[in-house]
C-alpha cells in the first residue's frame, strides 16, 4: 500500500493538467518525473480520476517503452547500444556496470535503490560514443575503467 503523500502528489498533478481523459499521458509522464517509476497502485487511483478505464492506462502505461512500473534507483543509467556505441564496445560497459554492482539480466536496481542500470537503444550522442547518461548527464566516450570512476564518484555524492 502506497503512502498517503503519493495520492496527494498525484492528486496536485491532475489539477494541473485537468480531471479528463487528455490528461492520461502528462499525468503519467509527470508523475514518473517525480518517482522514476509508475506504481500500479498510483495508475489505477488516477484512471479513476481522469475518468480513463483502468486497462486504458495499463494498456498506455505499456505500449510507450519510457512508462516502467519497476521502482527505480537513485541513479538510473542507461548505457546505450546504438550503433555507433555498439561498435566501440558498449557491451564492456554495460558488463562492467552490471559486474561494480552485483547486477544481472534478472537484476536491474541494487539492494540499496541507489543504482538501477538499463540497455537503450540510442541516447542521440553518436558522435561521443560509446556513451551511458546517470539521470540524463551524458557521460561521453565511456571505458569500462571510467565506469569504476563514476560508480565511485557518485556513492560519494550519497
Amino acid at each position: 500500500m502506497l503512502d498517503q503523500s503519493y495520492y496527494q502528489k498525484a492528486d496536485e498533478i491532475i489539477a494541473f493538467y485537468g480531471k479528463k481523459p487528455s490528461s492520461l499521458i502528462p499525468v503519467m509522464q509527470d508523475i514518473q518525473g517525480v518517482y522514476r517509476y509508475l506504481p500500479g497502485e498510483l495508475l489505477t487511483y488516477i484512471a479513476k480520476e481522469i475518468g480513463v478505464k483502468e486497462a486504458k492506462a495499463y494498456s498506455v502505461a505499456t505500449f510507450y517503452e519510457n512508462f516502467s512500473f519497476e521502482q527505480k534507483g537513485k541513479y538510473v543509467i542507461k548505457v546505450c547500444d546504438g550503433t555507433a556505441c555498439h561498435v566501440r564496445k558498449s557491451a564492456a560497459i554495460l558488463d562492467a556496470f552490471m559486474k561494480e554492482l552485483g547486477l544481472s539480466d534478472k537484476k536491474h536496481t541494487t539492494d540499496d535503490m541507489l543504482f538501477t542500470v538499463e540497455t537503450v537503444s540510442c541516447l542521440g550522442a553518436c558522435g561521443l560514443a560509446p556513451t551511458c547518461t546517470v539521470n540524463d548527464e551524458v557521460h561521453p566516450n565511456m571505458t569500462p575503467e571510467k565506469v569504476v570512476g563514476l560508480i565511485t564518484e557518485l556513492r560519494g555524492e550519497c
